[in-house]
Formats: structure tokens, C-alpha cells, sequence
């Protein structure tokens, strides 16, 4: 073991506390998966990541860095509010871009560009996997778990990136906020349904001023069913269904995690057939862990 720098960044807020938190390890070189993952379940948080050095293709591509991101019990490939919060560490830290006005993060699902955008970083939204509306039978039973009637889901699609999201937009951002659902049945989804990583974003249209949608996101947790306080991969995947559709405009504000004490914003904007998503980012904790 040795001291590693470490930050942990609020993400998705220019507030400390009413984003989404994550832990970056800042040196995770020589560290095995089960070290990296034994680490973020002790941190107790969503995410926590590892930055590393570029692999050789990874370098040869123009990557700035390498990032290994998990969860509670397992490694993602790719996840949003981990890919601004370790972007942003990693400048706070000294890390030089090797091109100018971009960052290139090489992680599990390949290359992510990333942009500078004032105080504000923002990621280039990964293709979809799985796009397209959903079978209705996944429908019916996500309005029974999240305790609405069916005619309530406005609209639905598949919203995979990588994380197996399904969206469904409901008719308001009351109406999000004022969802309680219920585990037992969005639990289905995970066995016979959705799969092992089954998950349900759901976007609500906002009159609040500079805010187009409320978001809220479920998902099966540790202990039953968890709720993110913001999410990335998420809101890339909806404002990719919701722009293509012509459910939102090109460029939008999202509000998410408000129903959990939160405050987070994410903005998205669509440049030609790029669409681009951003937040702020704050390092709460700077200091260095034992690993």
C-alpha cells in the first residue's frame, strides 16, 4: 500500500452537496480490479474511479488519460457524472490536455471527448446500443411499479448506452416528483424483463424558469431498488430519444435529484449531429488515501 492523491468531486452542481458525489483515485496504477473494487465499496458511494496512464493504442488515438469506473459490486464501461467528475480532477491536479480546447478520456467503451465550456466541462454523448420505443408489455409494468396510469407515459424508448436505461416521459415535473415507486414491482424487471442491470429513467416536462425537464432515475440497488441523484449516461441517452424526436429543443437544462434534497442541473446542447453534456463540477474533499 502507499498514499495515492485523491479528490472527492461534487458533480453536476457549482454548489458542494447537491450534486452527485465521486471519489477519484488520481494515481491507480499497480492497484488489481478486486483493490479498485474492494475501495469503492467502502467509499459508499455510487462511483469512484481510478485514472491511469493512456494504453498504447489509447495514447496513439490522442487519449489524455485512462479511467476505470465502478459501482458498488461491479465496473462500468462508461458513466457520465464519473467521466466530468474525474475530467475535472484531474485538471485541478496539473493534468495538461494534449490538444487544445479538448480532453480525450480512453475508458471501457473506447474514446470520450471532452470540451471546456466556461466554468463548465461537458462530454460528447456516446452512440446509442438500443434505441427505438419499448414493448408495451415493459411499459404496462413500468407505470405499475412507478404507481401511474398507463395513459400517464406520454412517450417511451429504449435509452441504452452502455447502462440499459429505458425512458419513459411522463405528462409533468409534478408528476415526477410525486412518484413513489413501488421495488417489489420494478424488481420484475430486473428478473424477467429488464435483465440484471434493468433501469428506468423518467423525464417530466418543467415550467421552473431555465428548466425544460425534471429527471429522476431507479435502478436496482444493493438493498432493493436506489434512486441516482444525477446521472450522465442517463441524460445523454434521454436528450439523444428527446432531441431525435423533437420532444425538446436543441439545447436545455435538466433538473435532477430534487425529489433526493439535490440541486443538480445538467445541460445539454446539440451542435450539428453532436449533442454535448455538461455540468459544473467541485472538489469537496483533496487529500490522499492509503492503497
Amino acid at each position: 500500500m502507499r498514499l495515492r492523491p485523491f479528490q472527492q468531486v461534487d458533480v453536476f452542481t457549482a454548489t458542494p452537496y447537491l450534486g452527485n458525489p465521486l471519489a477519484v483515485v488520481l494515481d491507480g496504477e499497480g492497484l488489481s480490479t478486486e483493490e479498485m473494487q474492494r475501495f469503492t465499496n467502502w467509499t459508499n458511494l455510487s462511483e469512484a474511479t481510478f485514472v491511469l496512464p493512456p494504453t498504447p493504442e489509447g495514447h496513439a488515438a490522442g487519449a489524455d488519460y485512462r479511467v476505470r469506473i465502478f459501482c458498488p459490486g461491479r465496473e462500468l464501461p462508461f458513466a457520465g457524472h464519473p467521466t466530468l467528475g474525474t475530467c475535472h480532477a484531474w485538471l485541478q491536479a496539473g493534468g495538461q490536455p494534449r490538444a487544445t480546447g479538448r480532453i480525450v478520456q480512453e475508458c471501457g467503451v473506447g474514446l470520450v471527448t471532452l470540451r471546456r465550456d466556461g466554468e463548465q466541462l461537458a462530454f460528447a454523448a456516446p452512440p446509442l446500443v438500443k434505441s427505438g420505443p419499448l414493448a408495451e408489455e415493459d411499459v404496462q409494468l413500468i407505470a405499475r411499479g412507478l404507481g401511474v396510469a398507463r395513459d400517464d407515459i406520454v412517450a417511451h424508448a429504449w435509452c441504452d448506452n452502455g447502462p440499459n436505461w429505458r425512458g419513459v416521459m411522463l405528462r409533468s415535473a409534478e408528476q415526477v416528483l410525486g412518484l413513489r415507486p413501488d421495488g417489489a414491482v420494478l424488481a420484475g424487471l430486473d428478473v424477467g424483463v429488464v435483465g440484471p442491470r434493468g433501469k428506468v429513467g423518467v423525464v417530466g416536462a418543467s415550467d421552473a424558469e431555465g428548466i425544460a425537464f425534471e429527471v429522476r432515475a431507479f435502478f436496482p440497488g444493493n438493498n432493493g431498488l436506489a434512486e441516482d441523484p444525477v446521472t450522465g449516461s442517463l441524460n445523454a441517452a434521454l436528450a439523444q430519444w428527446l432531441i431525435g424526436a423533437g420532444l425538446a429543443p436543441s439545447r436545455y437544462v435538466a433538473s435532477q435529484g430534487t425529489a433526493l434534497g439535490r440541486a443538480g442541473r445538467v445541460h445539454v446542447q446539440q451542435d450539428g449531429p453532436q449533442i454535448w453534456v455538461g455540468g459544473h463540477s467541485v472538489t469537496c474533499v483533496r487529500g490522499e488515501v492509503r492503497l
